[in-house]
């Protein structure tokens, strides 16, 4: 119920989003819509120095991708294969499969250099029925687009720093409505302020994974505090017992997806395309390069935690993988003060670049007029922020915090999260690969991806969406505290929820009410967005 017009300026920019992919004008309007109401609109200008540039744009990028991932997941990966040869060889080709996302994110972000990401890929490839698409995409990233996860994870590691045990509770619920808080207000009132605390941690970050992959060279060489593990001694032999997910298809698949949502957060910064300078060239520099430098500190890190840690410690640290290797290297007393701020901070960068892009998803989701009360969700008040829809991810986050109670409940929703992406990401790789079939001369973008590559992008994604309907091997159909199928099924549901509020928004409701609203969008000569919504007839005899 949106329609987009261009001015002579923009003819480049936007050329991929008016025309489809015969190459005809997409349609603007009904042509029976009559206005009935007064039009509104909201304008887009924000100046140069509230912008990404290359750098920002990098940190925006490791921010989402650098969580709790690499503290944690090697020893799930290493617990599932048995193998250190194995699981380095998973973090590589979890690295190479980013890329080949990247390469699909890239061809659309710079055919189409606007904020909202798949919102926008969806569009253009699956325009009927109008909306539907993105109405889907809308139930996942609103419900589910939420930053409880890191959030939590911020509290109990600022607990387990003040001698507390690292484990669920509401005061570390607590602390993290109060990071998610402090997150959604610095970009809301202080945005300049907001960008540069992020991009901060992402220099912490990327400094503390170095300090971790030179301290494993130091072990290599023999400086640790215990005997060598000899962990790289036939480093493919498998280890079996207790502990060990004895290799196999399956232990190794979960071992990849596990591994996956740990490069989670390479498509950031396609969320805020228009807010970045020089879009085109800063997303061809900052992405590449982002995701290049987390997958060489991603497998460095692993190899320094074999370097210092026996296998059967690695197998079962879980969350403290990273805690142990320091107190292995430097001692109880340097790692225990240590570790838990770094992985806090580390979280509170999570928190910051997450709560900034799903933000402008958010409130590209209000500019099409498709959320309830779409005006405030789409406005840039009172800040020349996207407070509103800030705040629209602060409720959700919220929550998901305070309301499950502890254990299975609430791990199964912070879980949730990633499952529905691997399906968007299908569907969107599907859709590139029809552009490329239909050869249109309207599908010209500056960047080209290899079919090969969105072919196992494609696999990639189809595989991590059919797994979880897989029964466990070991048959424990309730290993987690539920049926195994709940999961995948509870994911799915969510997306075919959106499917029922596209009936409800495009069908029930307009008939009900007798108008619907309508955004319409123009980019002006100098660039500035302006939306207006206005109320029309649905039906005109």
């Amino acid at each position: 119920m949106s329609s987009f017009t261009k001015a002579p300026s923009e003819e480049a920019a936007i050329e991929g989003v008016k025309d489809d992919v015969h190459g005809k004008p997409a349609p603007q309007s009904d042509t029976d819509e009559v206005t009935v109401g007064e039009i509104q609109e909201n304008t887009y200008a924000y100046d140069d120095s509230r912008k990404l540039g290359i750098t920002g744009a990098v940190f925006l990028i490791l921010n989402k991708m650098i969580g709790t991932g690499i503290f944690s997941t090697p020893s799930s990966v290493f617990a599932a294969t048995g193998s250190v040869g194995v699981s380095l060889m998973l973090w590589v080709i979890g690295g190479f499969l980013t890329f080949c996302g990247l390469s699909v994110w890239l061809e659309f972000g710079l055919a189409i250099p606007r904020s909202g990401g798949e919102k926008n890929y969806l569009e253009y490839i699956y325009r009927h029925p109008r909306y539907l698409a993105t109405c889907v995409l809308a139930s996942q990233m609103i419900l589910l687009g939420f930053s409880s996860g890191n959030s939590l994870a911020f509290g109990r590691y600022i607990l387990y720093a003040a001698g507390n045990e690292l484990k669920d509770s509401y005061r570390a619920r607590g602390i993290g409505v109060a990071c998610i808080t402090f997150a959604v207000l610095l970009h809301a009132a202080f945005p300049k302020w907001g960008i540069r605390l992020f991009n901060t941690l992402g220099v912490f970050k990327v400094v503390v994974l170095l300090f971790i992959v030179f301290s494993g060279f130091a072990a290599l060489a023999g400086h640790r505090l215990v005997e060598d593990p000899r962990n790289f001694d036939n480093a493919f032999a498998i280890e079996a017992g207790e502990g060990y997910g004895g290799g196999g298809a399956y232990a190794y698949s979960n071992a990849l997806l596990n591994i996956v949502y740990s490069y989670k957060g390479w498509e950031n910064a396609n969320y805020v395309l228009s807010e970045l300078k020089d879009p085109r060239r800063t997303l061809t520099i900052a992405a590449p390069l982002a995701v290049g430098g987390v997958t060489i500190l991603y497998v460095l890190a692993n190899v320094a935690y074999f370097a210092a840690i026996p296998k059967s410690d690695i197998a079962t640290s879980e969350v403290i993988v990273a805690g142990l290797f320091f107190r292995n290297v430097f001692g109880d007393s340097a790692g225990a003060r240590s570790l838990p701020v770094f992985v806090a901070l580390s979280n509170l960068g999570n928190v910051l670049a997450v709560s900034f892009a799903h933000a402008r998803l958010n409130q590209e989701l209000g500019k099409e007029g498709l959320l309830p009360l779409s005006r405030l969700w789409g406005s840039n008040k009172p800040f020349n922020s996207p407070a509103a829809a800030l705040f629209l991810h602060w409720l959700v986050t919220v929550i998901v915090l305070l309301a499950p109670p502890p254990g299975p409940a609430y791990n199964f929703i912070v879980n949730l999260y990633t499952y529905p992406g691997a399906w968007i990401n299908s569907f969107v790789a599907a859709g590139l690969i029809y552009l490329h079939y239909q050869k249109s001369e309207a599908w010209n973008p500056a960047w080209r991806t290899w079919l090969p590559v969105i072919v196992i992008f494609l696999l990639c994604h189809a595989f991590l969406a059919i797994v979880p309907f897989i029964p466990p091997a070991d048959g424990d159909f309730w290993a987690e505290g539920y049926p195994y199928y709940v999961f995948p099924v509870v994911g799915v549901g969510v997306l075919i929820l959106g499917g029922i509020y596209w009936v409800l928004w495009t069908k029930f409701w307009p008939a009900v009410r007798g108008h619907k609203i309508v955004a319409e969008r123009i980019i002006d000569e100098e660039g500035v967005e302006v939306v207006r919504y206005r109320k029309v007839k649905t039906h005109v005899s």
